[in-house]
Parts: C-alpha cells; structure tokens; sequence
C-alpha cells in the first residue's frame, strides 16, 4: 500500500517509518497540513496517518477539508490529543479510526487493516488467479499455495500489475506506486524491480507472466 503519514515529531516520525516500510508498505512523510495537502493531490493513497499538533494547526482541520472534498481515503488519527472528548471531535469530523499515542506498533498495523478492508476503494484482501495467491492484508504472495519471497517494490508492483490484469500499466503509474517523494530513482530502477519479479514468478511455476510494452509499460496476462 501507498500510506500518507503525517507527523512533524522527528524520533515518532522515524519509528512510524520504520515499521510501515518494515511492513513492505510506501510512505510519503509529511511534517505540516500544507505539504500532506499537496502530496493529497498529487498521488493515491489508500490510507492517511494523521497526528493532530502540527506546526500549521490542528491535523483535523486537513481532515475536514478532505471529507468536504468528498475525499474518502481512510483516515487514522494517531495522536497524544487521546481525552474522550478530542477522541468523538476526530470521530465526527470523519476519522475512521483513532489512536491516542503512546500506542503498540502490532495494534496500528491491525487497525490500517482494518480501516483499509472498510473503505469503498478497497477491491478485496485476496487476489486470485489460477495459481496465484496475493493476500494483500498480510503482503503475502502464494504459487500453488507455496509463499515465494519478495521485496517490497516488487509486491508493489505485483500487485498493480495484478489488479489490472490483461491491461497494459504505464511506466509512470507503476513508478508514482512504488517510489516515495524521497526515494531516489534510478533510470533502470523499475525494470529491475520487474526483471527479479518475472523471474521469481517463472521460477516458483506461476500461472500468471510479465510482458514488456516497449516504450510503454508492462502486461500481466494468464498463460
């Protein structure tokens, strides 16, 4: 999953990170509402973590302008503001969920699955074709019910591709997917990523193949 973690506390930032790329997941970081709003409307995210004190106000001012924008990305509201009352006002302004800091890493990563599998833009928690298996909870992919290892970008990819089988992706989908705001990309970066995945993919006797659409972008299709 691509996530939007908004947080301006350097050390709780850093932790966050750590355990969300940990969990194979891409994150953009953002330490203020103005630059989570830019990074909103330039690219997809399937969830938002959002802490409150920032140092351009309260993060649920950001979160009540995306729900009056009709923007339904699920929302965690991850912050030491925990007294019932800050708890119903994030409630109500559209929170799918709230979590009041200090919290266990095990417990975030339940409650982003949980508020992941609720949201209308969320197809189905696995993915299956013939051979295939991608549980996208636990970023698990399975061949003829064997787990075959992969990288973070190469789930990422794997799964963009999937979800669009038989339909060519563009190069610059696939990387705005898998690359963050401050990762560094490399020209053959991505075809990298791609190669090991075909190869790992042809290797473990997947029912599923990776084509090249020179100049384009890549095709899953079934074989």
């Amino acid at each position: 999953m691509r996530l939007l973690l908004v947080e301006d506390e350097v050390e709780m930032a850093r932790a966050l990170m750590a355990v969300l790329v940990q969990q194979k997941h891409i994150v953009d970081h953002m330490t203020s509402i103005e630059n989570a709003r830019e990074a909103l409307l330039s690219n997809v995210h399937d969830a938002v973590i959002l802490d409150r004190q920032l140092p351009d106000g309260d993060g649920l001012a950001l979160l009540r302008e995306m729900r009056d924008a009709g923007d339904k990305t699920p929302v965690i509201v991850l912050t030491a503001q925990n007294e019932p009352g800050e708890r119903v006002d994030g409630l109500d302004d559209g929170a799918d969920d709230y979590l009041g800091k200090p919290f266990l890493a095990d417990e975030l990563m339940a409650r982003l699955r949980a508020v992941v599998r609720r949201s209308e833009s969320y197809i189905s928690k696995v993915f299956a074709e013939g051979n295939v298996e991608i549980d996208l909870d636990h970023q698990e992919l399975k061949i003829s019910g064997s787990v075959v290892p992969l990288t973070r970008r190469e789930m990422l990819v794997l799964q963009i591709l999937a979800r669009r089988i038989g339909k060519t992706v563009l190069r610059a989908t696939l990387e705005e997917a898998v690359y963050g705001y401050d990762d560094e990309i490399q020209s053959n970066a991505l075809d990298s990523h791609v190669s090991r995945l075909r190869r790992k993919l042809a290797d473990a006797g997947a029912c599923m193949t990776i084509h090249t659409i020179r100049g384009i972008g890549y095709l899953m299709k079934g074989t």
